[in-house]
């Protein structure tokens, strides 16, 4: 009902379960597909895992009516572009909708305040990390630049902030996101937040 009416949006398909997924996509060919976590039999977060495994998958925008640490962190780790709670307004759904047709991921503020809190938070491991030192490794392979772009989006600042931190233009920082998504093998903006804070660099 939110996204039917819309001009600029269709609603090209619809399935009820985590694994009806892989298949609506396939015949639909979705920009977006607004994932909800529970379901019947498979949940959200294994059919997100399973559809950003698929090369040139579509963007997946998590909603759901949980907004527990762990869930989140799987389904940006999976490579959703945005997670919303079910009790986001209509107008901001629709506004995440389109930010991430435009390849932006969002992020509800509640979530957003959470994910930093937990990671932030989070005790130190007593041996070696896996995730910290496969972090550190992609990020050592920076430049110094990059690298700085890279613990701005750690941080959650957008581009123009990073740009007046920086100083360098909004199109500059960019095309230094692009690079690092493409250096670092990652799907969007979201994820290298997520390797800057496995790094323990904020």
């Amino acid at each position: 009902m939110i996204l039917g009416g819309l001009p600029d949006l269709t609603v090209v398909g619809e399935a009820a379960d985590g694994g009806e997924v892989p298949a609506a996509v396939a015949a639909y060919a979705p920009d977006v597909v607004l994932m909800d976590i529970r379901m019947p039999r498979v949940d959200g977060l294994t059919a997100t895992e399973a559809l950003r495994a698929q090369p040139h998958p579509p963007e997946v925008l998590v909603l759901t009516t949980f907004d527990a640490d762990e869930q989140v962190l799987r389904a940006l780790r999976a490579g959703a572009a945005g997670f919303l709670l079910k009790d986001t307004p209509p107008a901001e759904i629709v506004h995440a909708v389109r930010r991430v047709a435009a390849g932006e991921a969002t992020l509800s503020p509640t979530v957003t305040r959470k994910l930093i809190a937990h990671v932030t938070s989070a005790p130190g491991p007593t041996g070696p990390d896996p995730r910290q030192e496969r972090a550190l490794r992609l990020l050592t392979g920076l430049s110094e630049r990059e690298r700085q772009v890279a613990v701005a989006l750690g941080r959650g600042r957008t581009n123009a902030e990073i740009a007046g931190e920086l100083f360098m233009s909004v199109a500059t920082v960019k095309a230094y996101v692009s690079r690092l998504l493409t250096r670092l093998d990652l799907n969007n903006r979201v994820q290298v937040a997520l390797l800057v804070h496995d790094a323990g660099l904020v």
